[in-house]
């Protein structure tokens, strides 16, 4: 599904160069390279504060302890995600909300997200699906209007840029109160190992996050509130802030797959090509099909043997999921969503695909059609 291994390779002199200034320094916790690539990645995203973490599900808790988020309290957010968004939410004692997505996007569908709304609600957290945001403007107005916090779970959309009708163009992350985002690996800006951040633009709320993720504390041993040990390390910092100066390029060569996919597969009647907001520009951290007719299956099986991964994201809707079943959410409350479960399938897409590679896959996927 991705080549981390040919990725390395071609930015392997840098990437080794900078493992090895931390090697030699013994920096290896908060070391300065930790700040210049917060500093860095503030400057690509255009936002005033980006804060590392250890891990994107880090990011997420933090920004909920740093909101004063208390149990009990209702956090909207998209049924058809990972369990991260719902992990932390139910982690903190709080109570998830959950909603259907849009058909055509799979991101939260904002027009349901009134209907959700109640006076224990105190935050949405729209999750930027397989690489192109939720529709924001409307999702800050109702946010705006019900005096709600927005915290933006980017991990899979890090790049992506929302055009609002006035024109102003914002990247994923930086719209609502907080933006959160995971450099897994596989990630399309991903270190070596685990590595979050989070985005703010209010100073007061970034200096919060940054104690919080450092045990609650400004001063070393004096702990101002309950916090946690959640720090980016220095190694991992390094090898983003070589990685970085490529993620427009990686975005490049994922959209020219993707490209090549559409033209090719958009005229077979049984699957459904992805959909492209007119809002949102797409980085395609996923290229994620629906199958039609209760084929997909039989397709994954039938690629596996002819040698390409594929993978489900996500083969059991949150609210089925035995840590997250309760009353009134059964099998048939979130139609579109069980449905997706049952049709979606993502192809490999990653920066070092070749054309046989694309043509191959192509030529399979044709062949099971017809």
């Amino acid at each position: 599904m991705v080549d981390l291994q040919k990725q390395y390779q071609k930015i392997k002199p840098e990437i080794d160069a900078a493992m090895q200034e931390v090697l030699n320094t013994t920096a290896f916790i908060q070391g300065p390279q930790v700040q210049q690539f917060a500093d860095a990645l503030a400057k690509y995203n255009n936002v005033e504060y980006v804060i590392p973490c250890a891990n994107g599900t880090d990011a997420l808790q933090i920004a909920m302890m740093a909101l004063d988020l208390r149990p009990g309290d209702e956090i909207i957010l998209p049924v058809h995600t990972y369990v991260a968004t719902a992990e932390v939410i139910a982690l903190l004692g709080l109570t998830p909300v959950f909603t259907e997505v849009d058909a055509a996007t799979f991101n939260i569908d904002v027009n349901q997200l009134a209907s959700k709304i109640t006076t224990k609600t105190k935050a949405i957290v729209p999750v930027h699906l397989y690489g192109q945001c939720a529709d924001m403007e409307p999702l800050l107005a109702i946010a705006n209007k019900y005096n709600l916090h927005v915290i933006e779970d980017t991990a899979q959309a890090l790049g992506a840029t929302y055009t609002f009708s006035d024109s102003r163009k914002m990247r994923a992350g930086t719209m609502g109160t907080i933006g959160t985002t995971s450099f897994f690996p596989s990630k399309n800006l991903g270190c070596y190992g685990d590595g979050g951040a989070l985005f703010t633009r209010d100073k007061e709320l970034a200096e919060k996050i940054k104690m919080m993720a450092n045990h609650g504390q400004r001063i070393k041993y004096h702990h101002d509130v309950i916090g946690v040990n959640s720090r980016l390390d220095t190694l991992q910092a390094a090898i983003l802030n070589v990685k970085l100066n490529y993620l427009s390029e990686y975005e490049q060569a994922r959209n020219k797959v993707a490209n090549y996919y559409d033209a090719e597969l958009a005229s077979i009647n049984d699957l459904e090509i992805p959909k492209r907001s007119i809002h949102s520009t797409h980085v395609f951290h996923q290229y994620t099909l629906k199958i039609k007719n209760g084929q997909r299956d039989v397709l994954k099986k039938y690629l596996e043997d002819k040698g390409i991964p594929t993978m489900i994201y996500y083969p059991v809707p949150l609210h089925l999921q035995k840590a997250y079943k309760r009353p009134g959410f059964e099998e048939g409350s979130f139609p579109l969503t069980e449905s997706l479960s049952r049709e979606v399938i993502s192809l490999p897409i990653h920066t070092e695909m070749v054309e046989e590679q694309q043509h191959y896959i192509v030529s399979c996927i044709k062949d099971f059609f017809c």
